[in-house]
């Protein structure tokens, strides 16, 4: 074979197969424009089940025993307090007791050196209340003030609140996401003059959780509330339909 017979047969095999890739991505083209793409919102408002409740307190004394029995004295007067407010005491839950040594620093201009003083013992305790009854303990929560005027000084942090049956939540949000995307494909269809196809791809949102009527952002790994009792989930689902 001459060296122009080979130039031609190279040439003649590449136009042979552009012309079939250019062919098939024709076709392809054709395949994905022939098809709708339709975003569904799945959204439900509820309120959350459960509750929990932490804070803490803490003593100082330079002697480690007589910290030690003043806090003890500190927790079962707020324990106490939390029983008689109709909390049960099985959900009252104590963590054990954190020992810091406290040390006050003084740096002397004269010799240069800094020395260490010990002040004393800190000794704190946590709180931990989780329960079912939301409104009892919200409502505790909010005047827990006022055991301070039995000499405990309990900071408390804010409630957060859960909902307990998030699963079935989010399967019913689904259901409803997927259904709502399939109606806005019917009606784009209907509008089209053509007719809806097969299911071809169905992709699920983030799943986000906010507060109800509140300005709260989504985020692109998913929201999760838990400052607002009353909250709302939301879920996207995205289908792609051939049209026939």
């Amino acid at each position: 074979m001459t060296k122009n017979n080979l130039t031609a047969l190279i040439i003649g095999v590449s136009v042979l197969l552009s012309s079939l890739f250019l062919g098939y991505s024709f076709v392809n083209r054709n395949k994905k424009e022939n098809t709708i793409s339709v975003t569904g919102l799945g959204k439900k408002d509820f309120t959350s089940d459960l509750i929990v409740w932490t804070g803490y307190f803490s003593k100082k004394n330079y002697n480690l025993k007589s910290a030690y029995a003043e806090l003890d004295k500190d927790r079962e007067a707020l324990k106490t307090y939390l029983i008689n407010k109709g909390i049960d005491e099985k959900a009252i839950v104590f963590s054990s007791v954190l020992i810091n040594k406290d040390f006050e620093s003084y740096f002397d201009p004269q010799t240069q050196r800094t020395t260490n003083t010990f002040t004393g013992y800190t000794l704190t305790q946590n709180l931990n209340i989780e329960s079912r009854e939301v409104d009892k303990i919200e409502g505790v929560s909010r005047k827990i003030s006022e055991v301070i005027s039995s000499g405990v000084e309990f900071y408390s942090n804010a409630p957060e609140y859960y909902y307990t049956k998030l699963a079935e939540l989010k399967q019913s949000m689904i259901a409803q996401g997927t259904q709502d995307a399939k109606e806005r494909a019917e009606k784009i269809a209907e509008n089209a003059g053509t007719s809806l196809g097969g299911l071809k791809k169905a992709v699920m949102g983030v799943f986000q959780i906010t507060g109800q009527n509140s300005s709260e952002e989504y985020s692109w790994g998913g929201s999760f509330n838990t400052l607002s009792k009353n909250k709302t989930a939301t879920i996207t689902i995205k289908l792609d339909y051939e049209i026939d």
